[in-house]
């Protein structure tokens, strides 16, 4: 059960101070878009000397990289401490510090799963011309360590990715237009992170009614994002001026339809039915015959739930396999049942039992 003062809130606050107050093992997810510590100490111009809105933020600005260091340890201790046993953290950065934090990541017993290259469409030009573009930041996604059974939403990722597995490189733009919080023609949050972003992170790795915890929620898109994909959010932003715009963003923000929040559901996360549980059940009988497709080729079933057709006898994978003269076959979608006078695959059988249960 969710506890009720983490529900659907943002907090202005600091963040270690409030995550020390997060009961054990109490968060599904986690986002980490902590300071990039971009050491910028003087202001960036473009060749005609106007001025660059970079990160130059007092937040960022740290006396040494062992000052970073403790700090990156001490909330990722306290992350670590609240994230559930199958829970699992994103943290995104910059070349500047996410090799820090990825070393501390592993320090503190996370498993490192991804790293997620996000390629912006739309990056800010080298104005210097001095070193590449910096085209990307990285995500390092790791669960709370090497055993937990993390949440990973495949078949939903591959269907958002027009049938393809989803890869590690993901070509998104920057947050521009009217997504961008402006006031008086300036933006609010300088490092404002897209929808889109948190929209593919959260549907890979969280469920509806998940709680989602963002410690240093800037501009709001984390709590944002959770609060249309039916998640329940819990953000931390220290500075007053952000976290009054996340929270007017909130408000103006609505639920997708539930009717709409369904996702496709991993196979690897559905009930093993075997084919001889079906049998076992009285759901097929032994003896019954099963045939292909087209009606070429039909086996009979036995007692535990093998199959025979002329000398081969097996699993319905396996017969099916020699048949086709393959390494291996999916058993479920090349068999099939009469059902009257039609065929039936014997997978409707199986996704019956599943629906029963």
């Amino acid at each position: 059960m969710i506890n009720s003062n983490l529900k659907n809130k943002i907090i202005n606050s600091d963040s270690l101070k409030e995550l020390k107050k997060i009961p054990d093992e109490s968060i599904d997810l986690i986002f980490a878009d902590p300071p990039y510590n971009l050491q910028l100490r003087n202001q960036l111009t473009r060749p005609d000397r106007s001025r660059v809105n970079a990160v130059n933020d007092d937040w960022d600005q740290f006396e040494s990289f062992k000052i970073y260091d403790d700090f990156t340890v001490n909330w990722l201790r306290e992350c670590k401490r609240i994230l559930k046993k199958n829970g699992s953290i994103w943290v995104i950065g910059s070349y500047h510090n996410i090799f820090r934090v990825g070393a501390k990541i592993q320090d503190l017993g996370f498993w490192i799963l991804n790293d997620v290259i996000w390629n912006k469409n739309n990056p800010m030009p080298n104005f210097r011309g001095t070193r590449f573009t910096n085209a990307h930041e990285t995500l390092i996604w790791a669960s709370k360590n090497k055993n937990s059974k993390y949440t990973f939403n495949y078949q939903s990722l591959k269907c958002l990715n027009d049938d393809l597995q989803m890869r590690s490189t993901w070509n998104l733009p920057i947050c521009n237009g009217k997504e961008r919080l402006k006031e008086n023609g300036k933006k609010v949050h300088s490092t404002q992170k897209p929808e889109s972003l948190l929209h593919r992170i959260l549907l890979a790795s969280s469920n509806k009614n998940d709680l989602i915890l963002d410690p240093f929620l800037g501009s709001g898109t984390t709590a944002v994002v959770a609060k249309k994909l039916g998640r329940i959010f819990y953000g931390i932003e220290k500075n007053k001026k952000y976290f009054e715009a996340a929270t007017k963003r909130l408000k103006n923000t609505k639920l997708i339809e539930d009717n709409y929040l369904d996702t496709l559901q991993n196979n690897r996360s559905k009930t093993r039915i075997p084919f001889g549980s079906l049998v076992e059940i009285g759901v097929i009988k032994p003896g019954t015959e099963i045939y292909d497709k087209k009606k070429k080729i039909n086996a009979k079933i036995m007692v535990d739930g093998s199959i025979k057709y002329q000398e081969a006898e097996g699993s319905i994978h396996k017969v099916a396999a020699k048949i086709l003269g393959a390494e291996s076959c999916n058993g479920w979608t090349y068999w099939y049942y009469k059902s009257g006078n039609t065929l039936k695959p014997i997978d409707e059988l199986r996704q019956r039992l599943r629906t029963n249960n």
